[in-house]
């Protein structure tokens, strides 16, 4: 099969991943440049403070934020934002708020493009030079909400001293008075930047910018740059890493000195160089737990190194011909070959003395390889590689030499992770000769299946994605020619990092660097093919990687069942020894997997035997089929089944005694099968004791491989079961459905709806009494919930199993048992259990669902005659409530259930109420568009079934529940849903009453169920009062009823009264406050005269008093409302 042909695997476990592939570079151009205009412009008037101004600020944000991965595109549109805001700050009415607020905004714009792109555009002529000098100078240092401002014009200041003129020029007569000299304009440049290099903000790194531009002037570095650099190497030295202030110092020191020794002269800089190493050997920074230091001594060091060496081209280096690949393409299309790369010359220079301090600058360059942090890494490596231009030729080998030490398994997985990143920049930068590539090539295929072990969990995920990355490179630095003799090592070693590694950063990077050899180099093997199916967006999902292309183990053992079909006889040969020598390996992990991975093994090579009508045994030898059997007892015997390892071991097992029933090995009559039996009943026994998290997956793997052996191992004669087997099973798997614990219940039932047919027969009516005793509710066992949804899928199960056959009640369903079936699955239709973990009855209405839905259809394809129907009526309309309820994916799934019994047509089923009605409402054609998971379109659908009156009763049940939800989309469109309808009828009088009448029924016969009797009156409530729906109290209700005269109103009063003596005082007094609003709004309730004096007694009464007092008023409201007094009764027995 091409590699194009298989199918994709993937389910919902992978879509994590899948939503970790970016949409980059998904913008086209700065598409707020509009709402930025505006938004500048409106600084002036929102600088104040307060919402607006957060708003204002926060919105930029939102909109520069956007830009973070393609900043360019903000460069057209960078002058202009910068000319609005400095406007502001060189405005001298301007407020210090809005100047403060300009420079919020100026940062924010740096932070996305970078200071280095913004600098340019600053003002910077000399007349700009004192301005910025005096904004800096009159900022507070130590004023955290503005630290934005003196960021910003440290970076301004450090761009105006550029200026192609001495400072001196600059600071005019400094003698201001006799005996008074003003300060030159190079001093307080000088003071003000290192004022800020020991400051704890972001101020400090613009400081050194500063520090850098300002030094490095002709006319500074002759008077300034040796006592600056005294003043910074003297902190450096007193300043200690371990206190915070002296990281502070430390900090500002070495991000100035790299800086300054960046961008100096050579010649410059040259003199002081080997005073400051010494100095930075002095502070011992690779001690440091702070990463920052670290990285800035390195920095330093490599700046240092730089400036020892003359800047010059190595002759000596690799140089290959185009690095373009449009270039190499239109070399191609012209008919000419790529230019050759260049002879490689021997040194002019190689008897050039190196000076004394590169020695030491390499050394240290080398220890930074090793760091415990990436970034101290990457910067090492960056200077080993730019250290090795500058070098001849035979020293930079000595320093390839020593990177290559790095690869040692002494050496921790941070060595060999720096070592990947010096070897791609020696490489990258043409200095890996092709002579080197032997060494090379060999540690890389070693680092990119680096792996190691510690504790819990492995290290290694750095390495291996450094070593693609080394791939990639070299497929940019070399010709194919000097690749070719290792095309076949890297190509096998990116495809299978790229299809099984575990990390899917790992897999990514692979991948890439596959596709940059396959493009650049032009000597893959099947390289086009292997790109098309495993790309950089494919290898992202971890189940399309493993099974396709190739939770890890168990991907992995499904990928060896994959690959031994490809190659059967080097997986007998080779692949399961190895794997059955690793099933008693100390780690917990190695032996999970290799479990795993002879069950798939094994799979894999019946069905290539099967195909060819040959037994397993073909494939294996003896010593194979003996390694297999034996792992259960040696397992066993170490005692490996215990513990929280055991969980996986038991888990591991039992796919392997499910793979190899599956591939009839024979084991028939051997002892092994009595110990694959008690593992099996022994978990299944035991499930509480094993955590919840990995519970289902071990109750799934027991019970199928409980179903393959015995299909496979238990069978007499065909069809027929071993009577002793069959007896001790079913009796003590019955026996377990009444334990007293909850997850033993749940295992059994399901073991026993997945015993084949031939054990079924004879004792079907004794199983199906066991399995509806489980899901039977009895206040004992209440709480059982999961059981009771296992027993319903064990009923199903075995329905399907046995079939359908007149007149054999104990051997499958048939005339005389079908009723007890349905009984026990519709009474759980009305299960509402909840615990603290919500609606569990949840589970078991929907189990009782798709059970109910599975044995319809299949006594409909069989004997639909046995379809009575009262029972197919119950059947729709208890479905039919389930889709009227709160719960969005319950709801869906009934919806699915009800369509499917409805447009069933292979028969269809018998005896639907109102089948035509039911069509018209529900058309096939809508069935895939409509998302019953969705309020919005499902209660719209659902409410038409009001119309009907055999679903009137339950739908409105199912909705009244859904009334009283606590999900805002659910009341809001259920409630419009309902009201729509109501409206409607009104026109219809017997409509109207027939709603009516069975609302009133729904009240009685659930009128002591809080579930359904309160959101029963908010609906109640709503109807009478206002035509829509809102939040319920009691006593609304009766308020409401109050408006109508008679009868009604009366014993609607009565009731207010009982309630304003209510036993909790918030009803008395809620309904005290009711009633005086419903009489101010319906003034005919009572008559003018007592009008005021009922209002009085409603408003000045303490209705939250003793019940003594409250009830005097109360029979005073009474008697003012023509109602009769209510009486006390005595409690029964009381004396």
């Amino acid at each position: 099969m091409a590699l194009s042909d298989e199918p994709v695997a993937g389910g919902p476990e992978e879509e994590a991943e899948d939503e970790t592939l970016a949409f980059g570079a998904a913008l086209e151009a700065f598409g707020e440049s509009a709402e930025t205009r505006a938004l500048l412009g409106r600084l002036r008037e929102v600088h104040g403070g307060g919402a607006e101004r957060e708003v204002a600020l926060e919105r930029f944000r939102v909109i520069m934020d956007k830009y973070q991965e393609q900043p360019h595109l903000l460069d057209p549109h960078l002058e202009w934002m910068m000319n609005l805001l400095l406007d502001i700050v060189q405005d001298q009415t301007s407020p210090a708020s809005l100047v403060h607020l300009a420079f919020k905004f100026l940062y924010i714009i740096t932070k996305v493009r970078g200071y280095k792109t913004f600098l340019r555009l600053f003002p910077h002529e000399v007349a700009d030079v004192e301005p910025v000098l005096d904004l800096v100078t009159n900022q507070n240092p130590k004023d955290h909400e503005t630290w934005e401002t003196r960021y910003m014009l440290l970076l301004w200041l450090s761009v105006t001293c550029l200026i192609p003129f001495d400072f001196s020029r600059l600071d005019g007569n400094l003698l201001t008075q006799p005996g008074q000299t003003r300060m030159s304009i190079m001093d307080r440049i000088l003071q003000i930047a290192e004022s800020y290099l020991i400051v704890s903000d972001k101020a400090r790194d613009a400081a050194a910018v500063l520090v850098s531009r300002f030094i490095t002037r002709p006319d500074v570095k002759q008077s300034k740059m040796a006592e600056f650099l005294d003043w910074s190497l003297c902190n450096l030295a007193r300043s200690s890493f371990q206190t915070m202030q002296g990281v502070i110092i430390m900090d500002g020191m070495l991000q100035a000195l790299a800086q300054i020794f960046k961008h100096g002269k050579r010649e410059d800089c040259l003199p002081y160089a080997a005073t400051v190493l010494r100095c930075l050997d002095g502070c011992r920074l690779p001690e440091s737990n702070q990463t920052l230091l670290r990285k800035l001594g390195v920095k330093l060091v490599q700046r240092l190194g730089l400036t020892f060496l003359k800047p010059k081209v190595a002759a000596w280096r690799y140089q290959r011909g185009c690095r373009s690949l449009a270039a190499n393409l239109q070399l191609l299309t012209q008919g000419q070959s790529e230019q050759k790369p260049l002879i490689l010359t021997e040194d002019d220079d190689e008897d050039d003395d190196v000076p004394e301090g590169v020695e030491r600058v390499i050394e240290q360059l080398l220890v930074g390889l090793k760091d415990k942090d990436t970034v101290v890494r990457w910067s090492a490596a960056k200077g080993i590689g730019r250290m090795a231009g500058r070098l001849p030729r035979a020293l930079a080998d000595d320093v390839v030499g020593s990177v290559l030490d790095c690869f040692s398994f002494q050496e921790t997985d941070k060595a060999w992770h720096g070592g990947c990143l010096a070897l791609a920049e020696l490489g990258r930068r043409g200095l890996l000769l092709p002579s080197r590539l032997v060494d090379v090539v060999a540690v890389i295929l070693k680092a990119l299946t680096y792996d190691e072990k510690r504790g819990a969990c492995s290290v290694g995920t750095n390495v291996r994605d450094a070593a693609c990355y080394v791939c990639w490179a070299f497929a940019r630095a070399y010709e194919p020619q000097e690749l070719k003799p290792f095309v076949t090592a890297i190509s096998s070693a990116l495809v299978i990092a790229a299809v099984f590694d575990r990390d899917i950063n790992c897999r990514r990077a692979a991948s890439a660097a596959f596709q940059e050899n396959v493009g650049r180099q032009g000597t893959f093997p099947h390289g086009i093919d292997i790109l098309t199916t495993a790309d950089y967006f494919a290898v992202g999902n971890r189940s399309n990687c493993f099974l396709v292309i190739r939770v890890i183990r168990e991907l992995a053992a499904k990928a060896l069942h994959n690959l031994a079909q490809q190659a059967p006889e080097f997986s007998a040969t080779q692949v399961l020894p190895r794997l059955l020598s690793m099933t008693l390996s100390p780690d917990l992990h190695t032996r999970h997997g290799s479990i795993l991975a002879c069950a798939e093994v094994a799979y894999a090579l019946y069905k290539l035997a099967a195909r060819e009508n040959r037994p397993v045994t073909d494939h294996l030898d003896e010593q194979a089929v003996q390694g297999l059997k034996q792992i259960h007892q040696q397992l066993y015997d170490r005692q490996l089944y215990r513990g929280l390892g055991g969980q996986l071991m038991r888990q591991a097992v039992c796919v392997l005694i499910e793979k190899l029933s599956l591939s009839k090995m024979p084991f028939r009559g051997d002892i092994v099968i009595d110990g694959w039996q008690w593992l099996i009943n022994d978990t299944l026994r035991h499930l509480h004791l094993i955590s919840s998290h990995s519970r289902q997956q071990i109750k799934d793997a027991a019970v199928s491989a409980l179903a393959a052996l015995c299909s496979e191992y238990y069978v007499k004669e065909p069809g027929e079961a071993d009577p002793a087997i069959q007896e001790e099973l079913i009796t003590q798997y019955l026996a377990e459905l009444r334990n007293p614990e909850e997850m033993t219940r749940c295992g059994f039932s399901l073991a026993l709806g997945a015993l084949p047919g031939f054990l079924l027969k004879g004792r079907l009516q004794q199983v199906l009494t066991g399995l509806r005793a489980v899901t039977h509710t009895s206040p004992k066992d209440v709480s059982f919930a999961e059981s009771r949804r296992d027993g319903l899928k064990a009923i199903a199960r075995i329905c399907q199993t046995v079939g359908v056959k007149a007149g054999a009640p104990d051997e499958a369903v048939c005339r005389e048992n079908v009723s007890q079936i349905y009984c026990a699955l519709l009474s759980c239709m009305d299960d509402y259990t909840t615990d603290s973990r919500g609606d569990v009855g949840a589970w078991v209405r929907k189990a009782a669902m798709t059970s109910l839905m599975d044995l319809t259809l299949l006594l409909a394809r069989s004997q639909p005659e046995l379809i009575e129907a009262h029972i197919c009526e119950r059947i729709m309309c208890c479905v039919a409530q389930q889709a009227s309820e709160k719960i969005d994916r319950f709801r869906a799934h009934a919806a699915s259930v009800f369509l499917t019994l409805l447009h069933f047509d292979s028969p269809p089923i018998p005896h639907v109420p109102h089948r035509g009605e039911l069509e018209k409402l529900f058309p096939r054609s809508d069935v895939a568009s409509v998302n019953w998971n969705a309020p919005s379109q499902a209660f719209p659908r659902i409410t038409q079934l009001l119309g009907l009156p055999t679903y009137r009763y339950h739908v409105l049940l199912g909705l009244v529940v859904s009334l009283g939800g606590l999900t805002e989309s659910t009341i809001r469109h259920s409630t419009q849903s309902l009201f729509e309808y109501m409206k409607g009828i009104q026109s219809d009088p017997q409509a109207l009453g027939s709603f009516s009448g069975t609302l009133l029924q729904i009240f009685e016969d659930n009128l002591l169920n809080e579930r359904v009797s309160v959101p029963l009156l908010k609906t109640l409530d709503h109807v009478l009062t206002h035509g829509c729906f809102d939040i319920f109290t009691t006593e609304e209700e009766f308020c409401g009823m109050v408006q109508f005269p008679g009868d009604v109103r009366r014993k609607a009063l009565l009731q207010l009264c009982l309630l304003l003596c209510h036993r909790f005082p918030l009803i008395r007094k809620t309904t005290a406050s009711q009633v005086y609003e419903t009489l101010l709004t319906y003034s005919d309730i009572v008559g003018t005269d007592v009008l005021d004096e009922v209002v009085t007694v409603l408003s000045d009464t303490a209705w939250d008093a003793e019940l003594a007092v409250v009830r005097k008023q109360r029979n005073r409201l009474c008697d003012l409302l023509g109602v009769p007094r209510p009486q006390l009764v005595p409690q029964p027995g009381a004396c």
